[in-house]
């Protein structure tokens, strides 16, 4: 509560900007339905998972500020703090200031009147034991009494105060000054020394009890001085367990001992760029990208590829989709996980196919194609060029591994880090760019292999798609940063050039097309030819049997010639059409119609060819008349052989005419987007402060609003304070949702009538806390009957058992 009453006179005391700045950087707690007083943002702001929402796009410098803080405790000032942090020069204060001003705009470090720095409840809860200390002890001496309190002041050689609190406030003076607990530790038995120096230099451990000290059971000689005196306490109330209070362990490390603070990213090595280079190689990398993935969904359209039982696609299927459109495994994977990311692909049963949006996108300009790909890959909560995992065992692409919020933060990391290079200059090597994500981002995942340097693998993704060049953030790059999504289909447009529809067609018999194919052409040359290479030039090669493959999708050789002609920037070479009508005259020479099966042809000479052929005697063959023969072996079988012993056969139907295999295009269903990721604006990723955050006018709108409202509103009462709810729903709800408060109540009606997804704290029936995010909830006091995506089913909740709510 003490907490919630000094943010709530913290915030307001705020002017409208700032109090909007935290908004903006705070958007859970500002989700509808909005707070209606800054009490109730309070509450909003305190909770625990608000704070975890938070906590990963903190700076390593904030965090050491906030792990200093936390060691601390409530005596935090920012003088003291300085002095634990080592920052007294003019800089480091500056330094200092700065980062306070950071996390004063995420609300969870605020000042108070007195000159107290208070911190939000549960990122102190986020450290067990900040800096390798253990609790203040005022903290620690809660349970004590009065007349034990007498009995260390005595030893001490202080005369006790009357009362118990004077006594507390007595002790706490005397062992807050650094110098005299060094000066009694001096003077303690060697025995006492040694315990408790080697106790304020080590974190303190675990017990079976999840409590942190030493057992009583393994006190050493000498230790019982040190509880007399207070400089260690023996918490009866967890079996006995010994801790040394934060004020002794500081002092006994000495003056001269600071706490790790780096409020400064490091300093890469920096070479000078002009924009113009960054340009040209983004443009060139972002082609051949757009090019490549756009082949890699073509070939899962042609044929979907197979999931593994365990899920996902797996090497073999990974290496034929590489195969296919000449792309290395990670540009694979990349295009799998952001098209299916996009929508473009789903789960089709035991394969993954496209979607009808992905025929959409297939029509569409490389630069539109290649923008919704960057939109997806900014925000993957996962990192998918990943191919191994930490026991270095193959992962399947599309797996459906559980979210990674560590790797998104490595995404966004990288691109804060990028985005803060001076402009006109880059790291001198990609490399470089690493230990600054670790800073922008310490708590991210980094899914680089064991042995290269850190976030290689996240860095090279960001050069594959155009994202990063020559070490520097790229116009791209700097759209994805900044969220600026219509701008970055405008600024890919400006880099990729148009899709080409045409394609230089040589006597050599190659197809080259410059650029990324448009998906006409693509698919002409894709039925004609066989794809050699692609990237920011792609070349088809034309033979026997690709032009038969035409053919046997039911062309006719003037319809080849027609649409290579079409799509041909010349005339077609004559060794191509000489090709087409070479196989063309071969092509249904040989007919093959089901019987078991027959094989029928007008030239007998031809037919006892293929009768006496010894690669084709395990169809056990027969002639019954010169142009008529009888295959052991079913129709596909038959088909088959005789086409890898060199011949052109075509099937036929039971009605004698020319079987076409030609079947319509496999498309998966549409899955519908989680509603937990459907109009969530993700927190922008590249300001180098929150006072560069420019603040929408809905937060300002809402920021006016509560500074205006009375700080801490009356809330309602289910069983009569007079305080009228806002609507029924929300009554109902809070008349058996017992545990919540009245914002949660809210969020919670809030959630039943529009239809909206909500993240609640459930306690099951066996006790287990579980976070599940809820949608399409139906009130059916005292149920909630919802859809749980965690078991991804219909489940039935008791309203009594959710303890706690957030906006999903």
């Amino acid at each position: 509560m003490k907490s919630r009453s000094t943010l709530t006179t913290w915030l307001s005391e705020l002017d409208r900007s700032r109090l909007a700045r935290v908004l903006a950087l705070r958007e859970d707690a500002a989700a509808s339905p909005e707070p209606r007083s800054l009490g109730e943002l309070a509450d909003r702001l305190l909770r625990p998972g608000s704070v975890a929402l938070v906590l990963p796009q903190l700076t390593l410098g904030c965090l050491q500020a906030a792990e200093a803080l936390a060691a601390l405790g409530g005596r935090a000032t920012r003088d003291s703090l300085a002095e634990l942090l080592g920052s007294t020069s003019p800089a480091a204060v500056r330094a200092l200031d700065a980062t306070l001003e950071a996390l004063s705009d995420r609300a969870l470090v605020w000042p108070d009147g007195n000159g107290a720095l208070h911190m939000a409840t549960p990122l102190r809860q986020a450290w067990s034991t900040p800096l390798g200390l253990d609790a203040p002890l005022e903290e620690l001496l809660a349970g004590t009494t009065s007349e034990e309190l007498r009995g260390m002041l005595a030893v001490l050689g202080i005369k006790p105060p009357g009362t118990r609190q004077q006594r507390l406030a007595a002790l706490l003076e005397h062992h807050r000054d650094a110098q005299r607990v060094a000066a009694l530790v001096a003077a303690a038995p060697a025995a006492t020394r040694k315990v408790l120096e080697e106790s304020a230099r080590s974190t303190p451990r675990p017990s079976p009890f999840g409590m942190f000290g030493a057992p009583e059971a393994d006190l050493r000689p000498g230790a019982r001085w040190a509880l007399d005196r207070g400089l260690l306490v023996e918490d009866r109330h967890q079996y006995g367990l010994v801790r040394t209070p934060v004020e002794v362990a500081l002092a006994l490390r000495g003056p001269e001992w600071r706490a790790p603070f780096e409020p400064l990213p490091p300093v890469p090595r920096l070479v000078p760029l002009t924009s113009s280079e960054v340009e040209r190689e983004a443009a060139v990398a972002a082609t051949a990208f757009a090019a490549q993935a756009a082949s890699v969904l073509s070939a899962c359209a042609t044929a979907p590829p197979a999931r593994l039982k365990s899920g996902g696609i797996g090497a073999r299927e990974l290496a034929r989709l590489g195969k296919a459109a000449q792309a290395d495994d990670a540009v694979v994977r990349i295009a799998l996980e952001t098209a299916h990311a996009a929508g473009l692909l789903a789960r089709d049963g035991d394969r993954v196919s496209p979607t009808e949006a992905y025929d959409t996108w297939a029509e569409q300009e490389p630069a539109e194609q290649l923008a919704v790909l960057l939109r997806a890959w900014r925000d993957l909560p996962l990192t998918p060029s990943r191919a191994r995992d930490e026991d270095d065992k193959a992962l399947p692409a599309l797996a459906g591994a559980p979210a990674c919020g560590g790797c998104l933060q490595a995404r966004h990391g990288l691109l804060t880090a990028a985005a803060g290079l001076p402009t006109g200059q880059g790291v001198k090597g990609a490399a470089e760019l690493g230990p600054l994500v670790a800073w922008h981002r310490p708590l991210a995942d980094d899914a680089s292999p064991e042995g290269t340097p850190p976030f290689s693998t996240v860095i090279r993704e960001g050069e594959l798609l155009g994202v990063l060049a020559r070490g520097a953030l790229s116009p791209l790059g700097a759209r994805l940063a900044a969220h600026a999504d219509e701008e970055l289909g405008i600024t890919a447009g400006r880099l990729l050039p148009p899709a080409t529809t045409t394609a230089r067609i040589g006597a050599d018999l190659t197809a080259v097309v410059t650029g990324t194919p448009s998906a006409r052409l693509a698919a002409t040359l894709d039925s004609m030819a066989d794809r050699e290479t692609s990237g920011t030039a792609s070349v088809w090669r034309f033979s026997a049997g690709s032009i038969r493959r035409a053919l046997d999708a039911g062309r006719t050789p003037d319809d080849i010639v027609a649409d290579l002609a079409g799509s041909s920037a010349t005339a077609l070479p004559q060794p191509l059409t000489y090709l087409v009508a070479d196989t063309a005259r071969g092509h249904g020479r040989v007919r093959i119609a089901p019987a078991a099966c027959v094989i029928h042809g007008e030239e007998p000479a031809l037919l006892a060819e293929i009768s006496a052929h010894r690669a084709l005697a395990k169809l056990a063959l027969r002639q019954l008349a010169p142009t008529v023969l009888v295959s052991g072996s079913p129709p596909a079988t038959t088909l088959t052989a005789l086409r890898a012993a060199g011949y052109a056969p075509v099937a036929e139907t039971a009605e004698g005419t020319v079987r076409i295999d030609k079947g319509l295009p496999q498309r998966a269903a549409a899955v519908p987007r989680p509603r937990t990721e459907v109009g969530r604006r993700a927190p922008r990723v590249a300001v180098a402060h929150a006072s560069d955050l420019p603040t929408d006018t809905g937060t300002e709108v809402l920021a006016d609003r509560l500074l205006k409202a009375p700080p801490t509103a009356p809330e309602p009462d289910p069983f009569g304070s007079g305080v009228p709810f806002g609507t029924d729903t929300e009554e109902i709800v809070a008349g058996y949702a017992e545990h919540l408060s009245y914002s949660d109540v809210r969020q919670v009606a809030h959630a039943i009538d529009t239809g909206a997804a909500i993240t609640v704290e459930y306690i099951a029936g066996s006790g287990n806390r579980t976070v599940r995010t809820l949608s399409d909830l139906e009130l059916d006091p005292p149920y909630l009957e919802a859809w749980c995506h965690l078991r991804e089913a219909e489940r039935v909740f008791t309203l009594s058992r959710i303890h706690g709510v957030m906006p999903a």
